[in-house]
């Protein structure tokens, strides 16, 4: 799932870009503010999703340019291609192999997995952004979790309105919402369930190593979910009136993470643990994509190895060479790639 080719016009601050990777990790390095991030985003928007900022289409139209973007990568032969037009800004449009295709079929030809320095407050954030990584890792694993997270969610949004009195609630019409919620729900859920018990066991065979050993769990606050949830969303309508929500469902679980060795939680960790449990995540989940996909994700890794001294940045090096998977990482200064050795493209931007 490598990309071979990646072409970048009037994204960010990018008149036009051009990138063949030849190594299996792209070390991009230059000064704050040149550019390296936004190559990272324009990535991640080749998988189903709001790419590592979750910012507008929009905003990612370079300024004083056409008024729209492209992003075009070519992988395994096939050219996948994304962006949006002057006439549209917000329209996010794919094509592969120079026909039109969903935003969610994406999931089928790359996967994708991003850490970031925003992702340091993973654990102190909301549920809301643990679910959202959560679901990364899911796609990368399961190419039709994109399909039921959007089925699930439209169906939702349209409840919460009937539920709101903003047209008239037809009890048939919720009805049928709800049977579309509790399919595309039960979907959601055997599916994170089935990646984090394949995480956990991935993490257990992974020998002791620089980098803490986590454990991970899926909570939910409103409880286990099973096949009669329709009539919990049914039996809770006027309490999700008077609520404006859904208050019930896949949407409001949480993503539970344990510091094994010292057996706290993520949230009660230094800065420094939360980081080394997140790579640990990464990287066990690398491994798992290779094995149940025949091939590694691409990893996109931003300032990474900024805050790592030298003998856990050479170890996290290792470790992500063992993966398999293509790396695409920033950094403001060379030398924060000299552990890679051969194996690294050293592009400068800016």
């Amino acid at each position: 799932m490598a990309l071979s080719r990646l072409t970048l016009d009037n994204f960010r601050n990018h008149v036009a870009l051009e990138i063949r990777p030849q190594a299996q990790f792209i070390a991009l390095h230059g000064a704050n503010g040149a550019g390296k991030t936004n190559i990272l985003e324009a990535v991640s928007l080749l998988v189903p999703g709001r790419g590592l900022r979750r910012a507008a289409m929009s905003d990612m139209v370079r300024t004083g340019g056409s008024g729209g973007f492209a992003v075009v990568a070519e992988t395994g032969g096939n050219i996948i291609g994304t962006g949006v037009t002057a006439e549209q800004p917000e329209r996010r449009k794919v094509r592969v192999n120079e026909s039109n295709a969903t935003i969610n079929s994406l999931a089928e030809w790359l996967s994708i997995i991003w850490l970031t320095p925003n992702m340091d407050r993973l654990f102190s954030d909301g549920a809301a952004a643990r679910r959202r990584f959560l679901d990364r890792l899911v796609l990368a694993l399961n190419p039709g979790h994109a399909r039921h997270s959007s089925r699930y969610e439209k169906a939702m949004q349209q409840r919460n309105r009937l539920l709101s009195g903003a047209v008239s609630a037809d009890p048939l019409w919720l009805d049928a919402l709800e049977a579309q919620m509790t399919e595309s729900g039960l979907a959601i859920q055997a599916a994170r369930v089935a990646v984090v018990d394949a995480l956990n066991l991935q993490l257990q065979n992974v020998s002791s190593g620089p980098f803490a050993k986590p454990g991970i769990s899926l909570f939910d606050k409103t409880g286990p979910l099973d096949g009669d949830i329709a009539s919990m969303w049914r039996g809770g309508r006027t309490r999700d009136a008077a609520a404006g929500r859904t208050l019930v469902g896949p949407h409001r679980a949480d993503l539970k993470v344990v510091h094994n060795s010292s057996g706290q939680v993520a949230e009660q960790c230094s800065t420094g643990e939360q980081k080394a449990l997140l790579l640990s995540i990464i990287l066990a989940h690398a491994e798992l994509v290779a094995t149940q996909r025949a091939a590694p994700p691409i990893l996109l890794l931003d300032e990474v190895a900024a805050h790592l001294d030298p003998s856990r940045r050479a170890a996290l090096f290792e470790l992500l060479a063992d993966t398999g998977a293509q790396v695409w990482m920033t950094g403001t200064e060379p030398e924060l790639f000299h552990g890679i050795g051969r194996s690294a493209q050293l592009l400068a931007v800016g």
